[in-house]
């Protein structure tokens, strides 16, 4: 769950900064500057390289995701096998302990025991009384709760993907429980208050379908933004 502890970013071969491989025709139009090894009397040594004339350039800011790295490997070596081990059982306890508690209440497509997440459905909610799996994700937001991953798994029509960390204690557990059980009330006795949540952020209801159409990618800093 690195993705969680250390804000680390999806994809990459998990990380966010995987290796990328190609033939010996394209090594030199890779991005700069690039991490190359120099042999010494001491052993190798390493330095960025930022004089190749053929490289395409940066494509991004400063030195990429090495730094998810450092901190995964640094957590890694702190926490040691035995309480990777503690760690990664408490994380699979705890999406057990969510969903044997929440598939009361909501679908769940796939029964059984499952790793460190699980998915519900709203499909069942959006039939009965149209409220579905981005209501339900916006109405948390007014309880202070970031929401989970929604519409994921796409094989799962209305999917919510509740992912608990190692670092939840059965305190917060049951708190979220009791979140989600008051929105599957709300959304039988008061549809429409689910359906227009958030009512207290300081953002409300965006045009999704309008920013993916047309996305706004450029940032100005500086009084004349």
């Amino acid at each position: 769950n690195l993705h969680k502890t250390f804000s680390t970013p999806h994809g990459g071969g998990g990380p966010g900064a995987g290796p990328v491989l190609v033939r010996d025709i394209l090594e030199p139009f890779l991005p700069k500057p690039v991490v190359v090894r120099r042999e010494t009397e001491q052993g190798p040594v390493y330095h960025l390289e930022s004089d190749r004339p053929l490289s395409i350039g940066r494509v991004r800011s400063f030195y990429g995701n090495f730094g998810v790295l450092v901190r995964a490997y640094t957590y890694i070596r702190s926490m040691g096998g035995r309480g990777l081990k503690q760690a990664s059982q408490d994380a699979v306890l705890n999406a057990n302990y969510l969903k044997d508690h929440l598939k009361q209440r909501y679908e769940l497509p796939h029964d059984g025991p499952c790793m460190h997440e699980f998915v519900l459905s709203a499909s069942t909610l959006k039939k009965e009384v149209g409220v579905n799996a981005l209501a339900i994700a916006k109405r948390l937001i007014d309880y202070g709760v970031h929401p989970p991953t929604i519409y994921f798994p796409l094989i799962v029509p209305e999917a919510m993907m509740i992912e608990p960390t190692e670092t939840e204690n059965r305190a917060t557990l049951d708190r979220f429980i009791g979140m989600m059980e008051q929105i599957a009330d709300e959304a039988h006795n008061q549809p429409e208050m689910v359906k227009t949540a958030p009512h207290h952020a300081v953002i409300r209801r965006v045009d999704e379908a309008h920013a993916n159409r047309k996305p706004a990618i450029n940032w100005f800093q500086g009084e004349n933004a």
